[in-house]
This record gives C-alpha cells, sequence and structure tokens, in this order.
C-alpha cells in the first residue's frame, strides 16, 4: 500500500481542544469546502482541513480508499502522534471516513459524514468520468458539477462561492481526479456498516442527487450508533450551502461532555424526537445560541431529568400549563411529546377536559382543535414519532 502526502490546512482552536480533521469533496479544496465552517468550528476545537491528491495544496500520487485513510493517519501523527481525533468529511471525504472507521476504529472519537455513502454511485459511470478527464482534463466538469453540487437557485444567490468551487475544479490535477474516480468506483463497505460503534452523524440534503437522502439513511441505520439529519433546500455541498447548520450539528456532536448538558440532550431527544432537537439546532443563531443552552441545561437537564415525577406526570402537568397559558406553539410540540411519553388519546383527551374546568373553555376549546390534528398527524406519520 502507498501511503500519500496528504497536506493539510491549519485553522487553529485551542492547542489543548480536541482535533477535528475535515474531509474533502471531490474536485474541492480545503479552503473552498470549508473555510468561514471551519474558522468558526475552530472557536471550539483544533482544526486541520486536508486536501485529496493533486487537489489544492497535496501532491498527486496513485492512491485507493484504504491510502487515503493512511494518509489522514500519518497526518494526524505529524500533528500529535498517536492522538484520537473527530473527523467529518463530504462525500469522498465521507467515504474516507467511513474507510477509518474501519481501519482505525480506536483512533476516531466520532464521525460526521456529509453527503457521502457506504456505496457512492455505479461503478461503470465512474469508470466514464475518469477517462474523460484523462482525455479532456477537469474544466470539461464544471457545468454537470454545478448541477450536482448545488441545489436550485443558489448559484443565483452566491455566484462568488460557486465561482472559487468551479476555479478549485478547473486547478484540480486530471490524473488525482481520475484516481479519485476509480476509488470511488470500488469503494463498498455496505457489507461492513455494523462493525463500526463510533458515533456517528450522517447528514443529508434534501436536493443531494448524487448522494441522496437514502444513502445517508443506510448509513445511520447500519452503524451501531447513528443518527441522521437531512437539511432542506440543501444539495451535494453541505459545508458551502449550509455553514450555520454544519456548524451547529459538527459541535453539538462533538462538544457532549458537560453532563448536565448531556443529560438534558438525551432526554430532550427522548421526549421531542431526534427530528425535532436536530432541527432546533440546525437553525440555532449566534443570537439564540444561549437561550437553546439555557433549554437544554436547565428544563431537560434539571428539571425533566428528576426523579420525582414520570415521564408521563410530568407531560400531563406541562400540557396543563400550556393550555392554562394559551402558549399554543408549545402545545402542539409537547402534545406530540406525550404521546411518545405513553400517553394515550383517550388519557390526552380526560386532561384537556379536566382544563375545561380549572382553566376555562374557551382554553380548553382551543386546545382541542389544536390536539384533534396534531395527534391525527401523529397517527398517520410514523416520522413524527
Amino acid at each position: 500500500m502507498s501511503v500519500p502526502q496528504l497536506v493539510g490546512t491549519d485553522f487553529g482552536g485551542p492547542q489543548d481542544g480536541d482535533l477535528l480533521l475535515l474531509g474533502p469533496s471531490l474536485g474541492t479544496t480545503a479552503t473552498a469546502l470549508w473555510g468561514p465552517v471551519a474558522e468558526r468550528l475552530a472557536e471550539h476545537l483544533r482544526v486541520v482541513a486536508w486536501d485529496l491528491p493533486g487537489h489544492g495544496c497535496s501532491p498527486a500520487a496513485a492512491f485507493r480508499m484504504p491510502d487515503l485513510a493512511a494518509g489522514v493517519l500519518a497526518l494526524v501523527d505529524d500533528i500529535a502522534s498517536g492522538a484520537a481525533f473527530h473527523y467529518a468529511g463530504n462525500s469522498i471525504g465521507g467515504a474516507v471516513g467511513l474507510q477509518l472507521l474501519l481501519d482505525a476504529p480506536e483512533r476516531l472519537s466520532s464521525a460526521t459524514l456529509q453527503c457521502t455513502g457506504a456505496v457512492i454511485g455505479r461503478a461503470q459511470d465512474w469508470a466514464t468520468r475518469a477517462a474523460t478527464v484523462r482525455a479532456s482534463g477537469t474544466g470539461v466538469l464544471i457545468e454537470a458539477a454545478v448541477q450536482r453540487w448545488f441545489a436550485p437557485g443558489f448559484g443565483d444567490r452566491q455566484p462568488e462561492l460557486v465561482a472559487a468551487l468551479t476555479d478549485a475544479l478547473r486547478r484540480t490535477d486530471g490524473e488525482s481526479y481520475a484516481q479519485a474516480c476509480e476509488a470511488l468506483a470500488e469503494f463498498d463497505v455496505a457489507a461492513r456498516l455494523a462493525q463500526i460503534t463510533a458515533p456517528v452523524l450522517a447528514i443529508a440534503g434534501s436536493h443531494d442527487i448524487a448522494t441522496p437522502a437514502e444513502s445517508l439513511r443506510q448509513i445511520a441505520s447500519g452503524v451501531g450508533h447513528g443518527r441522521l439529519v437531512v437539511l432542506e433546500g440543501v444539495g451535494h455541498l453541505a459545508p458551502v450551502e449550509a455553514p450555520d447548520q454544519t456548524v451547529n450539528l459538527i459541535l453539538d456532536h462533538v462538544l457532549r461532555s458537560d453532563p448536565i448538558h448531556t443529560a438534558g440532550m438525551s432526554v430532550r431527544r427522548s421526549v421531542l424526537g431526534d427530528a425535532h432537537v436536530d432541527r432546533a439546532i440546525a437553525q440555532t443563531t449566534a443570537f439564540t445560541a444561549d437561550f437553546q443552552d439555557l433549554i437544554t441545561r436547565y428544563a431537560w437537564g434539571s428539571i425533566w431529568t428528576r426523579d420525582g415525577l414520570d415521564r408521563r406526570s410530568r407531560s400531563i402537568v406541562t400540557l396543563t400549563a400550556l393550555v392554562a397559558r394559551g402558549h399554543h406553539e408549545e402545545l402542539a410540540m409537547h402534545l406530540r411529546a406525550a404521546r411518545r411519553n405513553g400517553l394515550t388519546n383517550d388519557e390526552i383527551k380526560e386532561v384537556l377536559l379536566q382544563t375545561a374546568i380549572y382553566c376555562g373553555v374557551p382554553e380548553a376549546n382551543t386546545a382541542f382543535r389544536i390536539a384533534a390534528q396534531v395527534l391525527a398527524d401523529y397517527d398517520s406519520s410514523p416520522e413524527q414519532r
């Protein structure tokens, strides 16, 4: 096996912080794909993004997927010999993450795999693309790449970002690009996913035609500890199209050391469901981050974790309070939570009848109207559960 020399861009971060390696998408560079995201992640983690051979700063080399994984390990050892690290990769960078999880499971603390798959595309299509690039260079791929990389309308909204990425593709060494195509043609670890035990966050774009959400769902369901998030309106390059959501989701996945926050997040996910919590995390901004932390740490970590009441009872109390105060959006959310906590529709009906007496008939009337729709949707949509 030949180990290619992978050159990393060091985005800094606390020297005593956890190390996070960021992996590229085919035809991109570390700075073009990860730049702004990496800078924000470096506020919390030591961040290094690596380039594929013949891309960006890395010299051209012959390679297959296991070689790339070995190259990442060599890069990490140059930074901190033998250290465990977190990993996040997009597309082929995500495939390298899967290879690392299989080849060196003791080294990875977690993995965030974006817009990738245990198998990506068809071998014959990769062979055709490799031949095209060897004959004509990477410039001939630009028009198709833009259609494949981005959700409709993104190029009109962010022409500078698209130009930077297409320029990186144009500058990519043709033979190295072809080598990557052939590596992907051979790559298939679907039958080995169950061997992966590290926590894996799989992030899909709803408009990704190259690696659709089902590819990420296969990973999340196949590994020992996997979770899937689908980003709406996003194509194949999630770090570029959804930088805020990417940052929030990676940090939530990696930074789970505070016991109160960790306990609160566990209960919050159990009660409200992963899909709801992931949407809230992904939409967090600098303005709302402290409030999200407050909710997780104190509401869920300090109150919902107490032993004095079981979760069914806490749902009953919460529904009553929300009816009394007229908090209808929160009521809809906690009606779904009450079902997840084991209350039946008939028991919820009894709670709402009780509120008619002690909170008021108009309040209960509105609550019944909201509950009728929420519970019908819950019963007809398994994904809400």
